[in-house]
């Protein structure tokens, strides 16, 4: 109890907590606080005698870590401290990027822990809207922070045993709930949702041509893919990566709404084959990355089971919707699909990183990528070596990206993480609402958000009185990036911008921080129209 009282005292300093604060115990605390000036970390553990010198500088460091996660919500607080690389990089008040030759004392890295925290982003903000991953649930770190202390790795069920039965659970779990059959399905977490996309193209490669893995891509023909052109850049870098090229990535038109059009993608795919190409791969997005569009996942799987085709579905960003009974009719079909991707650091809120890649054909990914290192994959453990899922992997060193998750899923479960996703959907169509209301904004498309992405442009009153045209575009194409400047100087709130198409410059606000309120979205309303009234 002492180790969270002494953090308590130190995060608030509220009446009551300074009752506390004047308690026996904190004030014997208080006269044996270790001064970390003259202390290196060759005295912590593993040194003989470094437990007591471990705990105490431990219970420093979560100080620093329990009062940046309180503040970290708190709507009075910045969302970031910005300066300019060139500032970081010469070193401020004490904070020093450079390696020394000699080591620090500890009061030095307690510094430097709390400035690394002070001059970064604060992601779990009510009022950053930048990513599509954002919050900071507290279970999460929890899970994080146990994860490193067990430091161990994902290869074999030797050195890991909790977290390989943890993954295969959760992966069984995902499987199912994208609607694969018991007797179907496969996976692994990977470090992000491109490494997932890469897995897909991988794996269907093998699928159709096995002797890649022997004998390269020399003994294949010319092999095209085909993506939509709202779909993320990780399909067109994974076929560059692979050596498919990414000039055979086939771009597919889409609908005003940023949905591939199914005719548009047959017609790609018979266009390709009287070029001399071979069709062999479809990307579905399940929540673009700009417009949270949804593709028309059984059109697509249709077109797919014609031409004999692999169809991947990327959910990173919407596999999330998968939760909520409200929601998850904009995926269906994706139960036809032969691999997702689904990244629970997103919709979910699991801290980064957190990507799955599933594949429907049980066995594919360990026959793809599978090499039997003697070292590490011996066929006569003790134990069933079907646990030993390392070799399924293109890595061997793989980090551990379930505990946090499967902690999450025990404290919310299923309910909670539905609840969680209509949460951040409310709140788009609130902000949806607000828009066509508030004079100065205009959206960027007038269909309701499928997704909890809403795109808009703020119009100054400078240009309100301008025809549409090249000169009103060129105007406006430099507003939100001016707004964008001054609330990174300001640190009140965050949200991203881009171009698309023909489209100029316009916000892009997501919600995927269980943390923000409708008053949130209407902050940052008001702040764009301040920040930008004289644009």
């Amino acid at each position: 109890m002492d180790f969270l009282q002494l953090a308590d005292r130190i995060i608030d300093h509220s009446a009551g907590d300074k009752q506390q604060a004047d308690s026996a115990a904190v004030r014997d605390r208080r006269r044996t606080l270790t001064d970390f000036s003259n202390i290196y970390s060759k005295e912590l553990l593993p040194a003989s005698g470094g437990d007591e010198m471990t705990k105490e500088f431990l219970q420093e460091l979560l100080k620093i870590l329990l009062a940046y996660i309180c503040k970290s919500t708190r709507r009075s607080a910045k969302v970031l401290d910005f300066h300019h690389p060139h500032q970081l990089k010469e070193g401020l008040e004490g904070f020093s990027l450079q390696l020394p030759d000699q080591p620090e004392t500890l009061e030095q890295i307690l510094v430097d822990c709390r400035d690394t925290l002070k001059y970064g982003v604060n992601t779990g903000h009510p009022r950053f809207f930048n990513q599509l991953s954002s919050g900071l649930d507290v279970i999460g770190v929890a899970g994080e922070w146990l994860t490193s202390t067990a430091n161990t790795n994902m290869f074999t069920y030797e050195v890991s045993p909790v977290f390989i039965l943890m993954e295969d659970v959760l992966l069984k779990k995902m499987q199912s709930i994208v609607g694969w059959s018991d007797d179907e399905g496969d996976g692994l977490f990977c470090p992000g949702g491109t490494i997932s996309n890469l897995y897909s193209i991988l794996v269907a490669r093998y699928y159709f041509y096995p002797e890649v893995k022997t004998r390269g891509m020399g003994v294949l023909p010319q092999l095209a893919l085909f993506t939509s052109e709202h779909s993320h850049y990780s399909v067109k870098k994974s076929a560059a990566a692979l050596g498919i090229g990414s000039d055979n990535v086939v771009m597919v038109k889409c609908d005003e709404r940023g949905k591939m059009i199914p005719v548009e993608l047959e017609s790609s795919i018979v266009t390709a084959e009287q070029k001399g190409l071979v069709p062999f791969y479809v990307n579905a997005t399940a929540g673009t990355t700009v417009y949270g569009a949804f593709d028309p996942l059984n059109d697509i799987a249709d077109i797919c089971q014609r031409h004999n085709l692999w169809m991947h579905v990327d959910a990173a960003w919407g596999g999330g919707l998968l939760m909520s009974d409200r929601h998850k009719v904009k995926l269906q079909g994706i139960e036809r699909a032969c691999s997702v991707t689904w990244n629970p650091h997103k919709m979910m809120g699991v801290p980064l990183q957190c990507s799955v890649i599933l594949i429907k054909k049980r066995g594919l990914l360990q026959e793809c990528n599978e090499l039997g290192a003697d070292y590490l994959f011996q066929r006569d453990k003790p134990y069933d070596v079907s646990f030993d899922t390392g070799d399924k992997s293109i890595q061997c060193g793989r980090h551990v990206d379930v505990f946090k998750f499967w902690l999450m899923w025990k404290a919310k479960g299923s309910e909670g993480f539905g609840s969680q996703v209509n949460k951040c959907l409310e709140n788009a169509e609130y902000l949806y609402d607000q828009l066509q209301r508030r004079a100065g904004f205009e959206l960027v498309f007038k269909n309701k958000p499928e997704h909890s992405n809403v795109c808009f442009w703020y119009i100054p009153p400078s240009l309100r009185s301008l025809p549409p045209g090249p000169k009103r575009d060129t105007r406006l194409h430099q507003v939100a990036p001016q707004i964008k400047r001054r609330m990174m100087e300001k640190g009140s709130v965050l949200i991203g911008y881009q171009p698309l198409g023909t489209k100029v410059n316009f916000f892009r606000c997501v919600f995927s921080n269980p943390a923000t309120q409708q008053m949130d979205v209407d902050f940052l309303l008001n702040e764009i129209a301040q920040l930008g009234e004289d644009l």
